[in-house]
């Protein structure tokens, strides 16, 4: 299937563009080898903090999300950081590396004129911060946080946010996401998705539902928009 230039791209952030454990070697130096343990734990239980806050309604911005569930892995992986190192990896956060193939293939897409958004649960000064540190704003066309609707994606509230946000109609919509429960969430609003399997070793969801388009990494992206 052909993405038409007329479509409107919504790359999510974390785990799409960005490495959410690019931070493992740094944690390495402050916990030895339960590091990649600990950044695996603290990503799992920031998506979870963040579904149950949507689900009860009691929103709080990313960032204390993220904070929130990096104090739970160190406590139930029996690890200490002192409040230094704490700020500093949570302030290193704003600046995590961009996986190898995005620069390139925000580049190319740039290039055929397709429209690109970042759609992120990030609050929206750190996404800008990050995409800027990482070279990667400059070929996107702006970024549409969650924070002002007071939930996360996958409630249907923000995608209809980002429609809002930009003026896309849904069904010219292409979520671009490696996150199953994000591309899920994109198509129960009306939109395609294209799904970034990162993992071979991992399959999609087993809702019923298929992505629209499955791709191994970013950069078959640009392949797909109609000439």
């Amino acid at each position: 299937m052909q993405i038409d230039r007329d479509a409107t791209l919504a790359f999510d952030v974390y785990g799409t563009l960005i490495d959410p454990h690019a931070l493992t070697p740094v944690l390495t130096d402050l916990v030895g080898g339960q590091a990649a343990a600990l950044s695996q734990l603290w990503r799992q239980k920031q998506l979870e903090y963040s579904f149950r806050r949507g689900l009860m309604r009691d929103f709080v911005p990313f960032s204390v999300v993220t904070g929130q569930a990096l104090d739970f892995a160190l406590a139930a992986t029996g690890l200490r950081l002192d409040d230094a190192d704490r700020v500093h990896l949570l302030d290193r956060y704003r600046s995590l590396d961009a996986y190898p193939d995005a620069a390139p293939a925000l580049r190319a897409l740039a290039q055929l004129g397709v429209g690109r958004q970042a759609f992120s649960n990030g609050d929206p000064a750190d996404i800008e911060a990050l995409l800027r540190a990482q070279g990667l704003w400059s070929d996107l066309q702006g970024a549409v946080s969650v924070l002002p609707v007071g939930t996360f994606k996958p409630d249907p509230a923000t995608y209809a946010h980002f429609c809002a946000s930009t003026g896309a109609r849904p069904e010219s919509c292409w979520l671009v996401s490696s996150n199953p429960f994000d591309v899920i969430g994109a198509l129960g609003a009306g939109w395609r998705a294209v799904w970034i399997q990162r993992d071979p070793a991992l399959p999609f969801d087993t809702w019923g539902v298929a992505p629209t388009v499955t791709l191994n990494t970013l950069a078959d992206l640009p392949k797909l928009i109609a000439g």
